[in-house]
């Protein structure tokens, strides 16, 4: 009986090369690229703050701004090595970024306040794309995908209301 149970459960599974088509992934990698340049523009965006921030902020937001981009190229690569898993390729050079991003670059001259709001705008636009990548993910099933930028979307949702938590004290 238990061998059967086994069997059955066996049967109800399909699996062939990650269990989907390059067809099937096209979207699902088209999303990921369009969040990867929005991440590669945000997160130079936030090596350009920790350099550039001053006053008397400096200190809390320098440190901030790291942990922020060490996440963010983290992020960055897992989303490109999702798209290499699909035997695609992924957006890499500054000019498709800057072409393809919704995140502009950064303004000089930017007050500590202002940077704040940027980030939190960032933040706000990158979990669109995060969204829209999950949308599509869950099109065709692919749950792996949209576990992946769950997860990062929660983070990035728990960082939005520590950054809004700050900027309401200025």
């Amino acid at each position: 009986m238990e061998v059967l149970e086994k069997t059955k459960a066996k049967e109800m599974r399909t699996f062939k090369r990650l269990g989907f088509s390059s067809v099937e992934t096209n979207d699902v990698v088209k999303a990921l690229n369009l969040l990867l340049a929005n991440c590669q523009v945000h997160y130079q965006k936030l090596r350009d703050f920790h350099w550039n921030v001053t006053g008397g902020d400096f200190f809390d937001l320098h440190e901030q701004f790291e942990v922020e981009y060490n996440a963010v190229k983290a992020n960055i690569d897992e989303i490109a090595e999702r798209i290499r898993v699909f035997g695609k390729t992924p957006t890499s050079t500054l000019k498709e970024y800057l072409e393809y991003s919704t995140i502009e670059e950064a303004k000089r001259g930017l007050g500590a306040d202002q940077m704040v709001a940027e980030i939190l705008n960032d933040f706000e636009t990158i979990m669109e794309w995060m969204i829209e990548s999950i949308e599509e993910a869950s099109k065709v099933g692919d749950t792996s995908t949209a576990d992946m930028i769950t997860k990062m979307m929660k983070r990035m949702e728990k960082r939005h209301w520590m950054f809004t938590a700050f900027s309401s004290n200025n």
